[in-house]
């Protein structure tokens, strides 16, 4: 992303089509810009304004008044982006918004690129990298959960982390090349080996601890895939329909029906899952249903969790079947129909260390039994705003190559390395923590990646 601080950008910052819209401006020459085209009902000038104050006017076009506004005033450096900023509250029609954007780039601005106030705020610090990653995450939030994530880190709970990190590991890094000025002195050890193993390990507990935690959180901010399998006319469809709370999936007593691959989100107490309807799995000769259950196994292969959805006793081939797709992967073995065929405790024979739930998805028994059953056996931890779950497969890469860095410190020290060879190690550590809230000089193409992702206006 190529922007010069030194340009008033201006955009429309939120949605088109509601009854009011807020237009924002940021940069040295916001207020003055501004002042060209607003009008105050006092007939005072917006630069003579106080900080975070509102004012109400008109704005005109030459003799032509355009809408009825009011007008809040920022200045440098207590605003969003840390410049003069304004925001425009005018009514929502296209018409008064491109209008008015119009004369703001006519008096000297110009349309901001996506995410480029949020661009500001971190140049201007404001905003870490990270928080300012979170911004888009809490746009982005479908759920509480991915809303609590979004708003710990925009606080600065991953940073802070961060932060003790970097301090602890500045603390071994300064020790040890301390050792270093001092080579000449043999009988000089500032740094005991075993307090500084000690600390070592513990960096190494908490970049662990994080990295560890993007599978939860790459899990909620695109919701758990879900894959509901079994033979034809079991009730899958029908399970779908009832989960997502809508008619997804066409039901039908003619085998064979689901042939495409039908995917729905719902929330579960807060989690985001995303529910796959596949394909009946049974011997066919339709070339087009036969596509349909290669595909199924396909997203067996994709899913974190599968529904295997049974009305009769699976034979002993079946389940050994079934067990062997289904290898390091979440199942749980659904009875559907049991108002008719209730098999669920033979199954429980049959089937060990799986949990088995009885329902009957056409009259919706044990359907809610079934989402706690779904919610358990994700583990998914109660998450709020003091939580720290990288989601981000920027923040994860950054975190691995920080582990293996001080890995190798690790077993550099119990190998007794030369101390030059494990400050190296602990520089690439501190580097790599660094690039996760912008500390160093970030490449234009990382922010460039980050920021081109941004909705216009933010």
């Amino acid at each position: 992303m190529n922007t010069n601080n030194e340009n008033t950008i201006c955009a429309i910052a939120t949605p088109v089509g509601g009854a009011i819209a807020i237009i924002r401006i940021s940069g040295s020459n916001a207020i003055n810009i501004t002042d060209e085209i607003f009008y105050t009902i006092s007939g005072k000038k917006l630069i003579d304004a106080k900080p975070n104050t509102i004012h109400y006017g008109h704005i005109k076009d030459n003799d032509t008044t355009l809408d009825e506004v009011l007008v809040s005033i920022f200045k440098a450096p207590h605003s969003y982006t840390g410049e003069d900023s304004v925001e425009i509250s005018c009514h929502g029609s296209k018409f008064i918004l491109k209008q008015t954007l119009q004369l703001l780039i006519k008096q000297g601005c110009r349309q901001a690129l996506p995410g480029e106030f949020t661009q500001r705020a971190f140049i201007n610090g404001k905003l870490d990298l990270s928080q300012a990653e979170a911004v888009a995450d809490l746009i982005a939030s479908t759920n509480s959960t991915t809303h609590s994530i979004a708003m710990g880190q925009l606080r600065g709970n991953f940073s802070n982390d961060l932060e003790k990190l970097r301090e602890q590991l500045l603390k071994l890094t300064s020790l040890l090349e301390l050792e270093l000025d001092f080579s000449d002195h043999e009988d000089l050890e500032f740094a005991d080996r075993t307090q500084l193993m000690e600390l070592t390990e513990t960096i190494d507990t908490k970049i662990t601890q994080l990295a560890k935690s993007f599978e939860t959180g790459k899990a909620i901010k695109n919701g758990i895939p879900v894959a509901i399998i079994g033979k034809t006319n079991v009730g899958k469809s029908t399970l779908l329909n009832i989960l997502v709370g809508e008619d997804k999936a066409i039901v039908s007593d003619i085998h064979g029906t689901t042939r495409d691959i039908i995917e729905d989100t719902t929330d579960i107490n807060g989690v985001t899952f995303r529910f796959i309807d596949t394909a009946g799995i049974r011997n066919t000769t339709n070339v087009i249903e036969k596509i349909g259950i290669e595909l199924t196994y396909k997203k067996i292969s994709e899913s974190t969790l599968i529904l295997w959805i049974i009305d009769q006793m699976p034979t002993d081939n079946e389940i050994n079947e079934m067990l062997k797709q289904c290898e390091n992967k979440k199942l749980i073995v659904v009875n559907n129909k049991i108002d008719i065929n209730n098999i669920t405790n033979q199954l429980k024979e049959k089937i060990k260390n799986t949990p088995i739930i009885g329902i009957s998805a056409q009259n919706d028994t044990n359907i809610n039994k079934l989402r706690d059953t779904i919610c358990e056996i994700m583990n998914i931890p109660e998450i709020n705003e003091n939580n720290t779950i990288v989601t981000s497969i920027r923040h994860f890469e950054a975190l691995t190559a920080a582990h293996d860095a001080i890995t190798r410190v690790i077993e550099g020290m119990k190998n007794q390395l030369p101390t030059d060879l494990l400050t190296i190690d602990l520089r690439i550590c501190l580097h790599s923590l660094a690039e996760i809230t912008g500390g160093e000089i970030t490449p234009d193409e990382t922010l460039s990646n980050i920021f081109k992702h941004f909705c216009i206006g933010k």
